[in-house]
């Protein structure tokens, strides 16, 4: 039996990660909000859009399995997609479970699965010793309740919207990309020569048919990537 002290300071714990998770879950209403009425779009149903946000739970990740869904690519391309964009959540977690108090496996790989960036970042900084599992319980599930549930409202607003409207959706979902990269494109011109990179070599694949779909975007992601750092790597010793 858990003691009653122990179950009061847990209470505590996941009512001060559901504050610190506040400020992300507003952060999500907008963007999930987007996603939902991009997804309806982009054909999907109401319950492939809500369980997409359900199952990956990862923003950048769903916007490219809209684009790609849109251009008929295959699931197990979406999903090695996926899994390259969202990496380094490995390391995250990693890093994170140094930071954390011990617990039983099965609560880890909850809130491992919980974590994002931005949760990331708020668990990082704070000043505590060790974090509470519940506190990571209740961070992550502020966050991830405010992105499944604002892509299911994003998705019913954009149900009843004019079909002409529906239909220009398409192009905010490329307008969505710019917007992610100019201001990561401010700060590093890396980003820029990476993502300039990753758009040539896609453009060319697609003159191959077996790589005009999902493979061409995995390749020229993966080349693009370890190429300039491999480049920028041997600049940096060079100098």
């Amino acid at each position: 039996m858990i003691p009653i002290p122990a179950i009061s300071a847990a209470n505590h714990d996941f009512k001060r990660g559901i504050q610190a998770g506040l400020s992300i879950a507003i952060g999500y209403l907008p963007i999930a909000f987007t996603y939902g009425l991009l997804a309806k779009s982009s054909g999907l149903s109401l319950l492939e859009t809500v369980g997409m946000s359900i199952i990956v739970f990862a923003g950048a990740s769903q916007y490219i399995a809209l684009s790609m869904i849109a251009a008929g690519t295959g699931a197990f391309e979406i999903i090695i997609t996926a899994f390259i964009m969202n990496i380094r959540h490995l390391l995250m977690s990693a890093s994170l479970n140094e930071k954390m108090e011990e617990d039983a496996k099965w609560r880890k790989a909850i809130y491992g699965f919980l974590i994002t960036d931005e949760t990331f970042s708020v668990a990082a900084t704070r000043t505590e010793r060790k974090l509470a599992s519940s506190f990571m319980l209740g961070l992550g599930l502020t966050a991830y309740g405010s992105w499944v549930i604002n892509s299911g409202i994003g998705y019913l607003i954009g149900a009843g919207l004019p079909e002409t409207i529906q239909a220009g959706m398409a192009v905010a979902l490329y307008a969505m990309f710019i917007g992610l990269l100019v201001p990561s494109a401010k700060k590093s011109s890396k980003v820029i020569l990476l993502a300039g990179t990753a758009a040539l070599l896609n453009s060319l694949f697609s003159l191959y048919e077996p790589l005009s779909g999902g493979w061409g975007i995995i390749l020229s992601t993966i080349i693009s990537a370890a190429g300039i750092e491999f480049l920028m790597k041997e600049e940096a010793h060079g100098n």
